[in-house]
């Protein structure tokens, strides 16, 4: 069976009758029996997180709706937890630390199991920090130095649905366009993605399509004639570079993953 869609959600999305991208979810999620899985392991206030979607999902017609429990590295090594997630047709992962959910989660059964279960067609959502833990790479924080303004960018491993990617969410909202070109600006290979908050990007098959409210950045540096990183006795970088592409992408617009170029909305001819 082909793997599953991913819909990656840059956060702070409409919870409401009309939100776009939790619909979307929605739909994708009720095409098979099973019900909606929350995973709120991310999160501080996971109960109050979880009451919310429970109460969105339920009112978009979902029947089954169910919170998965995970707050330990013990539990994501759990049996019972992981036969719980593969008894949903969809799982959905909330905001709150990225770093949280690959410490407790992140090469654990759970994780295994999570990992099997999309690659055997499961829908897997996630927004903000639910968002960044999907690629196989993440950015784990983006600290400031005081003196200088400088970013200084700390990489960590996601979970790897996503090859070949990092993903940032809040984008434009939170002016993470610098803390992303210095991720990626060390490994041409690497694509950055930006999604803006209540904006989401559906995968499936190697492209995706843009849905919700905003705009969507994909950073690539593949062709990138010269690339120059420069670090600073205080430990910042400083960054000179050229030649790397950047795609600006808004509802109903595709890319291509495998190729890294856009497709056009259906009926628009490229």
């Amino acid at each position: 069976m082909n793997c599953g869609e991913l819909l990656i959600i840059g956060g702070a999305e409409d919870k409401c009758l009309e939100g776009e991208v939790l619909n979307k979810f929605v739909q994708l999620a009720i095409r098979s029996e099973g019900g909606i899985g929350i995973l709120p392991t991310a999160s501080e206030i996971p109960e109050e997180v979880s009451t919310e979607y429970i109460k969105v999902f339920r009112d978009l017609g979902v029947d089954r709706v169910e919170v998965i429990k995970l707050d330990s590295r013990q539990d994501a090594d759990d049996p019972a937890i992981c036969e719980q997630l593969t008894s949903f047709s969809a799982i959905f992962i909330s905001g709150g630390n990225q770093s949280r959910l690959s410490e407790l989660i992140g090469k654990s059964k759970f994780h295994n199991a999570l990992s099997k279960a999309w690659h055997n067609g499961m829908v897997i959502a996630g927004t903000s920090a639910g968002a960044s833990i999907l690629g196989k790479h993440m950015i784990v924080a983006a600290d400031t130095m005081l003196n200088d303004n400088k970013l200084k960018v700390e990489i960590g491993m996601g979970f790897g649905f996503l090859d070949g990617l990092i993903i940032d969410q809040h984008f434009s909202q939170r002016g993470r366009f610098d803390r992303l070109l210095s991720a990626i600006a060390g490994n041409k290979e690497i694509m950055g993605i930006g999604i803006d908050e209540n904006t989401a990007i559906l995968v499936k098959d190697g492209h995706f399509e843009v849905f919700g409210q905003h705009q969507v950045l994909v950073l690539d540096g593949s062709n990138s004639d010269y690339i120059n990183i420069t670090s600073s006795d205080n430990g910042s970088e400083e960054l000179t570079l050229s030649g790397f592409n950047l795609h600006a992408l808004t509802r109903g617009y595709r890319f291509d993953l495998l190729n890294r170029k856009l497709l056009m909305k259906k009926g628009i001819q490229q």
